[in-house]
């Protein structure tokens, strides 16, 4: 009898369908596993025979064949026990095919029967969701599966709850969890961070367009700390954000769903591996910073390879990883903050004796490659705390205020249609919504006079984009120009 049943295996932080065909024949016992299988699903094997046994089946006394399809896509972890078993048990019972064809299962088996959660639940929820059929998983993971809206979840608790759901019994039924995330909690606030009135208004600007930010500074100057005020002030997850960012996050093994942006700050002897993705093909920390803040403190610190890898997803939003394992595509979406000390001993431009010479300045600088450098939007000098300006005097201004702003100036953003914030947003579409031609000359005298790129002038056009939403102003001008430009002044040059 040969029977089929459809699984999933991850590649990256996609699931792709896996057909489970099962074929018994009159030869001598044993079990093979044919289709490119990693030996996670080899292994299978021992624990589905176990299942089978202790659910009072039985498992099949003769030559089984399991066959995987496609056979040139690599299986890999324990998500497939389910329905290695379900196919070997159906090919049994001889049930009718349209009960098979209509289920996705997933799940791990323990020796007992029991059904185990896996990771990337809700990967596997949107391909059922593609694919027209019910998820069945195990019931500690039917909740966050019901979280993607229009999927079918059964939830069983082991081998024999599986078989009777295949046979049309009556199954558990779990009520849908709430999407609105709850409010999350800050440990940081604005409020403790005293000065800095620049560097405040260039996180303001960074959370409400997502665009990049570099903080030079001596020790001390408070670089850290604002960067972990920026999730205070960023507007909040909307329901398809927080189903991807769970999405990406549950592959490596989180259940729940994302109820605040992430935010990343990995060291700076992090692998290529652990920065972008190792060769099990397992997202790096570029992925897992997706929708939330990439930080990256001592950024010279940091190898050039690692640093250079940010290329591409600082400039598409997505990360293209290939290795031995085959090619996948990440989502790769973020805010990217680095934060650097001036030279190797820190103390340049302050009133401490700096001991670097200009070359050993300048050598450390260059550690963060001019490529890297043009793509980011907004660079900011920290002054030493001693140095207070005027108007700075008054009690400091709290995040609550700031994301009130910033969340304006987002939904504006939205009002535009556009899909993403104006980082990642064409700077022709926003040239085009704007024909004052003041702007235009303000714009070119800046371009000409700073050498600058064809990539940094698009900058420029969406960091004055993001100043007019702050200021609630329909389109920018050329005041907002200036200040975009004057936000992109290297610091390195001081």
């Amino acid at each position: 009898m040969n029977e089929t049943l459809c699984g999933a295996t991850l590649r990256g932080v996609e699931a792709h369908l896996v057909l489970v065909e099962v074929d018994l024949m009159r030869r001598l016992p044993g079990v093979s596993i044919v289709g490119l299988a990693a030996s996670a699903v080899r292994e299978s094997v021992e624990r589905v025979r176990s299942a089978i046994g202790a659910s009072s089946m039985t498992f099949p006394r003769r030559r089984v064949i399991v066959n995987l399809a496609p056979a040139d896509l690599k299986k890999d972890g324990t998500a497939l026990d389910l329905p290695i078993a379900l196919a070997i048990l159906a090919a049994q019972e001889r049930l009718a095919p349209e009960l098979c064809a209509s289920f996705l299962a997933v799940g791990e088996l323990g020796l007992q029967g029991q059904v185990r959660s896996v990771p990337g639940v809700l990967a596997y929820a949107e391909l059922a969701k593609t694919q027209g059929k019910t998820l069945l998983v195990a019931d500690t993971d039917a909740l966050l599966a019901r979280a993607v809206p229009g999927v079918y979840v059964t939830g069983v608790r082991d081998l024999r709850g599986a078989f009777e759901a295949l046979i049309g019994r009556p199954c558990a039924s779990f009520e849908v969890p709430a999407l609105s995330p709850a409010p999350a909690k800050y440990t940081h606030d604005l409020m403790q961070v005293i000065g800095q009135p620049l560097a405040k208004r260039a996180l303001e600007v960074c959370a409400a367009g997502a665009h990049h930010l570099l903080m030079l500074g001596a020790p001390g100057t408070g670089k850290s700390l604002l960067t972990k005020c920026l999730p205070s002030i960023q507007p909040p997850l909307t329901v398809e954000e927080s189903l991807e960012i769970s999405r990406i996050h549950g592959v490596n093994g989180s259940e729940a769903l994302a109820s605040c942006r992430p935010f990343r700050a990995p060291h700076h002897s992090i692998s290529l591996a652990g920065f972008i993705g190792d060769r099990h093909l397992k997202p790096g920390e570029a992925c897992l910073a997706h929708g939330g803040v990439l930080f990256l403190d001592e950024a010279p610190q940091f190898p050039s390879h690692v640093l250079d890898s940010l290329r591409q997803p600082l400039q598409d939003g997505v990360l293209q990883l290939t290795r031995a394992a085959g090619t996948v595509i990440y989502p790769s979406c973020f805010t990217l903050v680095m934060a650097a000390n001036p030279c190797p001993c820190g103390w340049f431009g302050t009133s401490h004796r700096c001991t670097c010479s200009p070359a050993s300045r300048a050598r450390y600088l260059r550690r963060i490659s001019g490529p890297l450098l043009d793509r980011i939007d907004v660079r900011v000098w920290m002054d030493p705390p001693s140095v207070m300006w005027e108007d700075d005097k008054a009690a400091p201004e709290g995040s609550a205020r700031v994301r009130a702003r910033v969340e304006r100036a987002v939904f504006r953003q939205r009002e535009r249609g556009q899909s993403t914030r104006n980082a990642l947003t064409s700077a022709e579409s926003l040239m085009k919504a704007n024909d004052d031609p003041e702007v235009w000359s303000v714009l070119q005298r800046h371009v000409v006079r700073s050498a600058l790129s064809y990539r940094a002038r698009d900058s420029i056009v969406r960091v004055a984009r993001t100043l007019a939403d702050l200021d609630d102003r329909e389109s920018f001008s050329a005041e907002h120009i200036h200040q975009a430009a004057e936000l992109r002044c290297s610091p390195l040059e001081r």
